[in-house]
């Protein structure tokens, strides 16, 4: 007797375990920003049934952390309302991390999800888990960041031309300023996430020929206070100009800016209230605005389609982005 409890305490602790890594929003009818402390469902959790011939849709993006997802969410949510047929949720990790990710995609797909909205972390990560997700007959649709393998579509920024943008308002800064040769700093998120990874090399690109000196790119997983760490590092050995190729990364880099005294100009990329207050305080110039809501409305739409037998005439669809600076906040 004492061996069986033994064995089923055991058993509750590991199945515990298996749920920590992947947290889950609430349904649909809730606010839009994630409660990051709570657990996803088991699949055999007593969920209430979705109406009969609702579509089952997950959103899965690369952590729970930037602002920028909870704008994906609040797109999806829109589309949720104007179709009336969707029953939605949204699963990420609490952190950027691979093997987290995978477990909400397993999760998904153990949950009935008939479509996976993904903003995939790793291009090569999720593959296996993708492949197990399409045999169960999971339709696939890339939001943000797409991964190493075929989706129905993908709806997401031309980051490249975005860095590129971006590399081209730091160098009118800079020479309105008379700079025009020095060291510049890149604070990214790794060196595998293909939508960051395409930033900085258009920012790279638009210093092609120029005077200017990039610096190796120094990454901090898109946690604002190891950017910030790795931007006061560059500050500190004389950098020019900084770019922070996502959330984190720009406030990392702002904040580190604003320490330093303001001299140093920081591009970034991606918008959030704290992003937006640092350049109308002057310690960032610009940053790169992504529209997160419409990745998120057309990808339920676009979902929705497939799951329909409808033929997606679009597979990649350009989101667009703006230049937020003084001016324009």
């Amino acid at each position: 007797m004492k061996t069986r409890i033994t064995a089923l305490l055991l058993c509750f602790v590991v199945a515990l375990g298996l749920m920590a890594g992947c947290s889950s929003e609430k349904p649909a009818a809730e606010p839009a920003a994630p409660a990051s402390t709570a657990e996803p469902a088991p699949a055999d959790a007593a969920e209430p049934a979705a109406p009969a011939g609702n579509y089952k849709v997950t959103l899965i993006t690369m952590d729970q952390m930037d602002q920028h997802w909870v704008n994906v969410d609040k797109g999806c949510k829109e589309a949720v309302a104007e179709l009336g047929n969707v029953d939605y949720n949204w699963l990420a990790p609490d952190v950027k991390d691979d093997a987290k990710q995978i477990e909400c995609i397993n999760n998904a797909v153990a949950g009935g999800a008939q479509a996976i909205l993904l903003a995939a972390n790793g291009p090569d990560a999720v593959t296996a888990s993708l492949k197990e997700a399409e045999a169960a007959g999971v339709k696939i649709v890339y939001v943000d960041s797409a991964a190493d393998y075929p989706g129905v579509a993908t709806l997401a920024t031309d980051n490249k031309a975005a860095g590129t943008t971006a590399g081209n308002e730091m160098i009118k800064a800079l020479e309105a300023a008379g700079i025009t040769e020095g060291k510049i700093g890149i604070v990214n998120v790794n060196a595998a996430t293909a939508s960051t990874v395409a930033r900085e090399e258009g920012f790279r690109a638009a210093f092609e020929g120029t005077k200017f000196e990039i610096l190796e790119t120094q990454y901090g997983d898109g946690d604002a206070a190891k950017s910030k760490d790795i931007a006061a590092n560059y500050i500190t050995q004389g950098c020019v100009g900084i770019f922070g190729a996502n959330e984190g990364s720009t406030v990392g880099t702002g904040n580190a800016i604003q320490e330093a005294g303001g001299t140093v100009i920081g591009v970034g990329f991606d918008k959030s209230d704290t992003i937006l207050g640092l350049i109308k305080n002057g310690f960032l110039l610009c940053t790169m605005a992504q529209n997160p809501d419409v990745m998120g409305r057309e990808g339920v739409k676009v979902a929705v389609k497939a799951l329909s037998g409808e033929t997606i005439d679009q597979t990649n669809v350009d989101t667009g982005v703006s230049v937020l600076n003084k001016d324009t906040i």
